[in-house]
């Protein structure tokens, strides 16, 4: 029976699709590297990386990449936060050890402890003691409150430490001061006074351990309240840093195919299938 000119095209028709799938086929799947590759991830000898969307990387590169910045400077802060904590606790010891030198200086005063040598080195202990406060207290390596220590590239001669912030520009950033505290006017004080000769040595040294009490308490205060004001600062710049990632997150799209699957389309698109939505 012989086949009409339509039956013949379509003979031809079918037997040339099938002639370039099997030769792509081939090609893809078999000779080449890139077939190599192909069949691997296809095969699942291969892990499939997930798709992205170049649209949505580009729109949230900036945002990615401004979450970052945002939440070292959290970070930065959070360090700075962290040094004021330091000093502020320093002084509040230095405070209570004064006004235990007060304490000690008043009994004898009122008459209800009588000054001895013992007493004299309680009070000379507890006197260098505050000065080794002063040396010790440190923050990695950067010292907080002893000015001879400071002119560094960490702090300068002003106690000025310089915390980079990139939330507040490129090179942005603040400074965070400390007070220098007198070590060689603390020294001062001595056990010797509370003996009041000559008279009103005592009543000076209770005079000056007022004074020093007066600005430690102060400066405690001072140091407490810049604290509270870090931590918030850095709190806040964590919750910006948490927005940008769920807008990074919202504006992600998860993909509908598989690689496998985009890639068998791909391929049956250009080929053409023996029955197909035009067939």
């Amino acid at each position: 029976m012989a086949l009409s000119d339509l039956q013949k095209l379509f003979v031809v028709s079918t037997a040339t699709q099938m002639w370039q799938q099997d030769l792509l086929m081939n090609v893809y799947f078999q000779g080449s590297s890139v077939g190599t590759n192909l069949r691997e991830m296809i095969l699942g000898q291969q892990p499939v990386k997930p798709l992205t969307n170049p649209y949505d990387e580009a729109i949230t590169g900036r945002l990615r990449s401004d979450s970052a910045a945002i939440r070292q400077a959290g970070k930065n802060v959070q360090e700075a936060s962290s040094m004021v904590g330091i000093a502020a606790g320093a002084v509040g010891t230095i405070k209570s050890t004064l006004e235990e030198m007060q304490s000690l200086a008043q009994q004898v005063k009122d008459g209800d402890l009588a000054y001895s040598a013992d007493v004299a080195t309680q009070y000379n202990a507890l006197r260098d003691k505050i000065t080794g406060i002063i040396e010790s207290t440190q923050y990695n390596g950067i010292s907080l409150l002893d000015d001879t220590r400071w002119g560094t590239d960490q702090i300068d001669a002003d106690g000025n430490v310089f915390i980079q912030s990139f939330a507040q520009g490129a090179d942005g950033g603040f400074d965070v001061t400390f007070q220098k505290l007198d070590a060689t006017g603390l020294a001062a004080l001595d056990g010797a006074a509370l003996e009041d000769n000559p008279a009103g040595s005592l009543q000076t040294e209770l005079d000056t351990l007022s004074l020093h009490i007066g600005d430690m308490t102060t400066l405690e205060e001072v140091y407490s309240q810049r604290e509270d004001g870090l931590n918030y600062q850095a709190t806040a710049l964590d919750s910006q840093a948490d927005l940008l990632d769920q807008a990074v997150e919202a504006r992600r799209q998860t993909p509908v195919l598989s690689l496998e699957e985009i890639l068998i389309r791909l391929l049956m698109r250009d080929t053409g299938t023996l029955l197909d939505e035009t067939s």
